[in-house]
């Protein structure tokens, strides 16, 4: 009698085990809800206009924004996956649009009553899940691709700007450099230049200083100095 009773008991705790895995949803089913009602990333995703479904809008900030944030991984194809098995259907061609006719906005209390297949209960239907989750991959793989080449592209668009401007500075730097150089030729061949053109009289081989000669001269080092001095300004200011 005892083992008796100590069996029935055994039965109903395996039964009341069972009515409560049934009455409680799946962890990835509730993780999910959560993540498509929160409305601050309605933009990433969201339900679609009925509340039947839901759809992933961007599907690679989704997979690395958000998806670490509940299920410790950033694969959306793993997603999908896990979706298939739930018995969620991709309803949309030109989007990431998913249903589960259990699965509906403000009906959470539904989600219990969704059930996981098993792999191996039907093959086409697993072949089939298999085929969306290679298909889902090579989406996503190429959004990668198509990602990485447009900042690759804006990258290059920037480089370019940046060396159109370098060149520019370094064409005027390149002027400002031969005038300077022009400038200094002119004021050493100047004196010999001068003195060509000095008719002032000799004294024993040296020239006899004229009223007015210093000052000139003086004019004519402060008009250099001059001139020097703004090239230089103006290459620094470039700099």
């Amino acid at each position: 009698m005892l083992m008796e009773k100590g069996g029935d008991r055994g039965c109903g705790d395996e039964l009341m085990v069972d009515f409560v895995t049934k009455s409680s949803p799946s962890p990835f089913l509730l993780k999910t809800y959560m993540l498509v009602d929160d409305p601050d990333t309605d933009h990433v995703v969201s339900w679609n206009a009925d509340g039947t479904g839901f759809v992933v809008w961007q599907s690679a900030e989704f997979a690395r924004d958000l998806l670490p944030t509940l299920f410790k991984h950033s694969n959306f194809s793993s997603f999908v996956r896990q979706l298939n098995t739930y018995g969620f259907r991709k309803v949309a061609t030109s989007r990431w649009e998913f249903c589960n006719e259990r699965f509906r906005k403000g009906r959470k209390d539904l989600l219990c009553q969704i059930r996981r297949r098993k792999s191996w209960a039907n093959k086409p239907q697993m072949t089939q899940t298999l085929r969306e989750s290679d298909e889902d991959q090579r989406s996503s793989s190429t959004n990668s691709l198509s990602s990485g080449y447009n900042i690759l592209v804006d990258e290059n668009q920037k480089l370019k700007k940046e060396n159109k401007v370098l060149f520019s500075e370094l064409s005027s730097m390149k002027s400002k450099c031969k005038e300077l150089i022009d400038l200094v030729c002119m004021y050493t061949s100047s004196p010999k230049k001068e003195e060509e053109e000095d008719k002032r009289p000799k004294l024993f081989g040296v020239r006899l200083e004229v009223q007015g000669d210093k000052e000139r001269k003086r004019k004519r080092i402060e008009e250099v100095s001059e001139s020097a001095r703004r090239i230089l300004l103006s290459v620094n200011a470039n700099e």
